[in-house]
């Protein structure tokens, strides 16, 4: 009986032991490295998980704090850089020039997400990070490019001015 508790008590302390180890390991790569996102809702269909990195680019995912409600995230397409020109889709204003600081970010799913032409151009700050693979479902695994919509992106100013 005696040999049976020390047993017990030797698998609670290396359970216990082999946890302090892991929980941190597992806290700080989810923290720092990569996390799993659910996306659900139709703003970004037909497409889409990520990894921080704040150096996004033209058609990387990002997933980020809404400017709306900052208790929630959204995973939208970055369409335009700080700089660029772009034509919206149903913003207050034809034309937006994205200011320093800020990203142009829009759902692939237009009229079914909320997004730049909304609520306008996003700070950067809100990025929590970019969407780098597909995990779920596993006939979906895939590593996820950069790529824009059709007819989505930066205007040429002089272009439009032709075409004005």
């Amino acid at each position: 009986m005696a040999q049976q508790a020390t047993s017990r008590w030797r698998y609670i302390r290396a359970f216990a032991s082999g946890l302090f180890v892991a929980v941190p390991i597992t806290v700080t790569v989810l923290d720092r490295v990569a996390y799993v996102a659910r996306v659900e809702g139709a703003s970004m269909q037909p497409f889409l998980n990520p990894v921080r990195n704040y150096e996004v680019q033209r058609g990387d995912i990002v997933s980020m704090l809404s400017p709306k409600n900052p208790q929630q995230k959204i995973i939208k397409r970055v369409i335009g850089l700080e700089g660029d020109f772009i034509r919206t889709l149903h913003y207050k204003n034809r034309y937006v020039r994205v200011p320093g600081g800020h990203l142009w970010v829009e759902g692939d799913h237009h009229g079914h997400s909320l997004d730049s032409n909304s609520f306008g151009p996003v700070s950067v700050g809100l990025i929590h990070g970019r969407a780098s693979h597909i995990i779920w479902p596993p006939n979906r695994w895939q590593q996820i490019k950069p790529s824009l919509p059709p007819n989505r992106g930066p205007v040429d100013c002089e272009e439009e001015e032709e075409d004005g």
